[in-house]
């Protein structure tokens, strides 16, 4: 069976507040090609298919457009919610989506429900786990405590056991929208750290055939059966090595699998420039980024006048301007930016309580505080998000 996987649409995006519109129409465009010309049986979509939980009607009619265009293919299309979707607003209709062979997996009740598939070689079962928030559905799963790891251990428990009962020779393919540990993450994700460490084993999608991931938006592999497609368009600066892609998938009668790239379309290529404002205005090894989104970090010791209007006179894209003196009067100099690069915010903010009170460490009262902080404003942002 041959399947097209893909994720983290974020229909509705913009880049640095370029509309990217038009790049994800193109984009859909393009999948409906590849479905067609790659003879795909099935499309797995894991997650993120909006970029925010109320998107916008532009926004709207492209998933629509993009599910009547699916349905006409024939082909079976699997989509679960990932942590920028509303659970609930994606899943309306989802019982009567179904009969046109679109299926919505937005119900963390559903998880061991497969969609029942088959191709020459009998069956395929695919099981859509949507994005699992750790304090919204420890419950429902029976567990007191836990994070990300817990709950996606115990969904994957009701995969296996529901998969122990199907015909021998069954295969599995798994949708999951979640951080697993060795994907390499860029700075367009939203984190999902808080409510319990983000991290799963890659352990957790043992026994299955496939497990389609999304979250991270850089394709990679973590295993032969365990992958990201990653974002079809580049969401942030910090994938300006990204090659963009979706991963065409072949699964064998004995459930192994082989896999290729599928590339997407580039809007505009990205440009990332460092240097002094004149000698970025003068080299001529930037002429071919004049066309491209570019992010420039000027080094000048001093803020140079009207940078970004000198700089869209070479670089007309031009999208964001950082400033990372290389010195000042008083010596070298590194930004705020990359003195916190890499840290979550949970850590941030204890490094602001140590700035403030020099030589005294918040203690176990206050670490407390400051995550239940945190997990608390993340609680009520998703039952914000998912409130009909």
């Amino acid at each position: 069976m041959r399947l097209l996987h893909t994720s983290d649409w974020h229909l509705g995006r913009s880049f640095h507040r370029e509309s990217l519109h038009d790049a994800q129409r193109a984009f859909l465009d393009h999948l409906v090609d590849v479905v067609r010309e790659e003879r795909v049986q099935a499309v797995l979509v894991a997650g993120d298919v909006y970029d925010r939980a109320l998107p916008g009607l532009e926004a709207v009619a492209l998933f629509d457009q993009a599910l009547h265009r699916l349905a006409g293919l024939g082909v079976p299309t699997v989509f679960i919610s990932g942590n920028h979707d509303s659970a609930r607003r994606l899943g309306v209709g989802a019982g009567l989506i179904d009969r046109a062979g679109i299926h919505l997996r937005t119900d963390p009740a559903g998880c061991a429900t497969p969609v029942l598939l088959a191709d020459e070689h009998g069956p395929v079962a695919v099981y859509g786990l949507p994005y699992l928030e750790p304090a919204l559905v420890r419950e429902s799963f029976g567990l007191e405590r836990g994070g990300h790891a817990a709950v996606l251990g115990a969904a994957m428990e009701r995969v296996r056991a529901d998969l122990a009962g199907r015909p021998a020779g069954t295969r599995a393919v798994v949708l999951a929208h979640a951080f697993v540990t060795g994907g390499a993450p860029s700075d367009s994700e939203r984190d999902i750290a808080v409510g319990g460490v983000a991290n799963v084993p890659l352990t957790v999608f043992d026994g299955v055939h496939y497990a389609a991931l999304g979250h991270l938006h850089g394709c990679q592999t973590l295993a032969p059966h365990v992958r990201y497609s990653g974002s079809p368009l580049a969401y942030s600066f910090s994938e300006v090595d990204h090659r963009k892609s979706m991963w065409l998938v072949d699964l064998a009668a004995d459930g192994s699998v082989s896999a290729k790239r599928a590339y997407t379309p580039v809007p505009r290529e990205l440009a990332c420039l460092r240097g002094r404002l004149e000698d970025l205005l003068a080299d001529p090894r930037h002429a071919g980024h004049e066309q491209s989104w570019v992010q420039v970090t000027l080094t000048d010791p001093g803020r140079p006048a009207e940078p970004m209007e000198r700089l869209r006179r070479r670089f007309p894209h031009t999208l964001q301007l950082l400033f990372d003196p290389d010195e000042t009067e008083t010596g070298p100099a590194r930004s705020y930016a990359s003195r916190v690069r890499g840290r979550t915010d949970l850590e941030i903010a204890e490094g602001f309580v140590r700035h403030v009170r020099p030589g005294t460490e918040p203690d176990d009262t206050e670490l407390r505080w400051l995550r239940e902080g945190f997990e608390s404003t993340r609680e009520s942002a998703d039952r914000w998000a998912d409130q009909p």
